[in-house]
């Protein structure tokens, strides 16, 4: 069996109440939640929020749950959040058996994929390298790192990571200025036509002008 290096959660054991108790217990910062699974019968609890967010974070999926003297290693179920804050406003835990492989998802650098492990066993998360991977090339799950005592439960030939080439988004400001001014940097044909245009009626009035000179002589 892996050597337990599971952090310790210290709770307290909860009398199923009302919401306003509930809601008076979380805004002191506990947080209420529930342990079931295995062969005990579901304990309610309540637990610090800070040391509640502290074992999370520490390495190893497992924690030793503590509730009325007794620890049993559980892992997180289910959290549930406040819409605004994003603060745990209720938890789950299940209990688990240290030499009974369970199934979980651990992330993959962009993608998440199932493994099964001993419950000590499970990955933070799982790194595949793209130092090889040219533009248009993908990586499949079999490339990924797998840590002993791992085993991947998704297939071996899915696509985790894909290499695209950039778009550049200029390419089409440049084809309409070409079209403007001219690939020599003169203006275009229909540009030179319009200003042609504005000449020609500045002409036509000088015409007017000796037309009415040469009547009047």
């Amino acid at each position: 069996m892996a050597q337990s290096t599971n952090s310790t959660l210290n709770a307290s054991p909860r009398e199923p109440d009302g919401s306003r108790a509930t809601r008076r217990l979380r805004r002191e910062g506990k947080v209420p939640g529930v342990l079931y699974g295995g062969d005990g019968e579901p304990v309610s609890f309540i637990v610090d929020g800070r040391e509640l967010r502290a074992a999370l974070h520490a390495s190893g999926a497992v924690v030793d749950l503590v509730v009325a003297g007794t620890s049993e290693p559980a892992v997180l179920k289910d959290a549930q959040r406040h819409p605004v804050r994003g603060e745990m406003t209720h938890v789950d835990f299940v209990r688990v058996n240290l030499n009974v492989a369970i199934q979980a998802v651990v992330p993959l650098i962009v993608v998440e994929v199932n493994v099964e492990a001993l419950p000590n066993e499970i990955p933070e998360s799982i790194e595949i390298s793209v130092a090889e991977l040219n533009i248009g090339e993908t990586a499949p799950l079999s490339a990924a790192v797998v840590p002993a005592g791992v085993t991947l439960l998704d297939e071996d030939d899915l696509v985790v990571v894909s290499l695209l080439a950039p778009r550049l988004e200029v390419e089409e400001t440049i084809e309409e200025e070409t079209e403007l001014i001219g690939e020599d940097g003169e203006p275009a044909e229909g540009a030179a036509d319009e200003g042609d245009g504005g000449d020609g009626g500045d002409g036509g009035g000088d015409d007017s002008g000796d037309k009415s000179d040469d009547d009047a002589g």
